[in-house]
């Protein structure tokens, strides 16, 4: 008698797993590189929450019927928006604030005020790290907020 043996065919489950591994850490690697990085989603998340919140304020003065104003302080890295919302900015980015003189609650300190129709004194928020940059803008006619990616100023 012969005994016969057959060769299995197939792919283990540690071959397997090993391949998912390798897959997610190209995934990761890619995902990194194209995003800029932590640095780069730390710098993006925050301009959307500026922005965020700057589109709270509007929303609120337009609910009310009161201007509301949305307050942000560069050198202290800190914001502050109606019914307490308030936030700070990582000390690891730069803030620029650009806006009316007219409307700054004090030396240092920027404001953007939003009235009751939408329309708001208008204004630039800059936030920036190693080269890279987010703009959040308000249209001073109608207070539209837009966050767009821009070159940081020097």
């Amino acid at each position: 008698m012969t005994a016969c043996r057959r060769s299995q065919a197939g792919v283990s489950l540690l071959e397997m797993l090993l391949v998912v591994a390798l897959i997610a850490a190209a995934s990761l690697l890619a995902a990194a590189a194209f995003s800029g990085g932590l640095a780069g989603m730390e710098l993006r998340s925050t301009a959307k929450e500026v922005a965020a919140e700057l589109r709270f304020t509007r929303t609120r003065a337009i609910t009310t019927g009161q201007a509301q104003r949305f307050v942000i302080d560069p050198a202290a890295r800190a914001w502050s928006a109606p019914d307490g919302h308030a936030g700070e900015i990582p000390a690891e980015l730069q803030v620029r604030f650009t806006g009316a003189r007219e409307v700054q609650p004090g030396e240092g300190e920027g404001a953007v005020v939003f009235f009751n129709d939408g329309a708001a004194t208008g204004g630039r928020i800059q936030l920036s790290r190693e080269g890279a940059a987010w703009n959040v803008d308000v249209a001073w006619l109608t207070g539209e907020v837009t966050l767009a990616r821009a070159e940081a100023a020097r």
